[in-house]
């Protein structure tokens, strides 16, 4: 740790400062020193320095006035104050203008040595803590949902006021429209965005395993439920849940959901403990959830508790103008994943690409481009790499006509890309085995 570590030593008298320097030098710390508050700011401003050891009394400006400057400088400076005149006014004087601890002369090096090493820590985990906070910052402001359309825009606006509060939030949309994604943008714009985004996908778990997933259990619950287990509830302290496809989950759920909303306590299930959890409610659905509670299978007094600010994902067919803004997106996204330095599509490709329908919207354009990065040479994405994955535009000729395995192969394909990969969701709806899900996809390389 010390070969990495710089101190700076700001003292008058060169005795201190050439034992000290000495002391530490042999420690494998870099030293530097200097005489007075002039020196120091010089020092501090042509290098960064960890820890400076600053005397208190010195001519000219004191080390407490030298103190404020130095932290106007770099604010996560670990400043130990040294002094020959310590008293409890001066040590809180210090501490209160952001020194992390001071020492009484005459010092002794190994107490001197320990203070350090313990400031050494504290510095690393300040910046760190800076670092990930500017990583987050980075995720802000929803610089991954792409669009420039007018409905874009407004659910952009949206994003950006909704953020800041603590209201649930429902987000309507055909699967495919990016509802995950505004979700994780409302989350990383808010005051909780140092806390974890948990999600749900209610869509592919039965009634029981949502309960066991949202409330957690109790070692002996139920059968195969060997250790306790924490719920998403209590994973999404302090942060927020994320219900992906709400419109899924039964009656009971329901109720015990609308419970938990209102009084921020649950107990796991098969115990008695109850539980309290600060957490914000977003979800999401491609269902009509007014219909759902006119027909009686969603709860209207749950409908209006998750609906307070809504918003509407428009499908990509509303916003064609967006395509080409998407492509060039995830053409970035996938070339820089796999390695293969694409430039940009062809003008052709393009115009292919803008003319589609898109019924699985942009989740399947991203697919698309993604395949094409795949079977695609460098530099430009073309017609040809295009092949196969989406069908041409226009009046319909006998040579278009696809193959019976083609259609196969892309009707799989979207299942598996509206139920997310998950196989068992997916032989459900085909009304076919797992294995038979397997073997297709073997077959026909397809991406889950």
């Amino acid at each position: 740790m010390t070969e990495q570590v710089s101190i700076l030593i700001v003292d008058d008298e060169p005795s201190v400062r050439d034992s000290l320097m000495h002391w530490f030098v042999q420690e494998n710390y870099r030293v530097e020193t200097a005489a007075d508050a002039a020196q120091a700011l010089v020092r501090v401003r042509a290098s960064t320095f960890d820890i400076v050891l600053l005397d208190i009394k010195m001519p000219g400006m004191d080390g407490i006035e030298l103190q404020g400057r130095l932290k106007q400088i770099d604010s996560q400076l670990a400043i130990i104050i040294m002094t020959a005149f310590a008293s409890v006014d001066t040590a809180v004087q210090a501490l209160k203008q952001g020194a992390y601890d001071y020492i009484a002369k005459p010092v002794d090096p190994d107490d001197l040595s320990r203070l350090i090493r313990n400031a050494v820590v504290q510095r690393r985990l300040m910046c760190e803590n800076l670092t990930l906070k500017e990583e987050i910052r980075s995720l802000l402001s929803t610089n991954q949902i792409v669009g420039e359309s007018r409905q874009m825009v407004e659910v952009l606006k949206t994003i950006q006021t909704v953020a800041q509060s603590d209201v649930t939030v429902m987000i309507q949309g055909a699967s495919g429209t990016g509802k995950e994604l505004v979700a994780r943008a409302i989350h990383l714009n808010s005051k909780r965005k140092y806390f974890p985004l948990i999600t749900i996908n209610c869509g592919a778990l039965t009634d029981t395993l949502v309960e066991s997933e949202l409330f957690g259990h109790e070692r002996g619950a139920f059968t195969g439920a060997q250790y306790k287990r924490k719920g998403k509830l209590e994973l999404a302290h302090k942060g927020a849940l994320f219900l992906d496809e709400i419109g899924n989950i039964g009656p009971k759920t329901q109720m015990d959901l609308l419970r938990v909303i209102e009084t921020k306590r649950f107990t796991r299930l098969g115990g008695n403990e109850v539980v309290e959890a600060d957490f914000r409610i977003i979800s999401a659905t491609n269902k009509n959830l007014e219909d759902a509670v006119k027909e009686g299978t969603f709860r209207e007094d749950l409908y209006y508790r998750i609906n307070v600010f809504n918003i509407q994902m428009p499908c990509l067919k509303e916003r064609a103008g967006d395509i080409p803004l998407l492509v060039n997106h995830f053409l970035r996204k996938f070339s820089s994943a796999m390695n293969k330095p694409f430039t940009g599509v062809d003008p052709r490709a393009m115009e292919l690409l803008k003319k589609q329908a898109w019924p699985g919207n942009v989740r399947e354009l991203q697919n698309a481009i993604e395949r094409a990065v795949v079977v695609g040479k460098p530099p430009i994405i073309t017609v040809s790499d295009l092949a196969g994955l989406i069908a041409q535009s226009g009046p319909v000729k006998a040579e278009e006509v696809l193959p019976l395995c083609e259609i196969e192969k892309r009707h799989i394909q979207f299942a598996l890309d509206e139920c997310r990969g998950n196989v068992s969701l997916v032989a459900q709806l085909l009304q076919v085995d797992r294995a038979t899900v397997y073997n297709k996809i073997k077959k026909y390389g397809l991406l889950y």
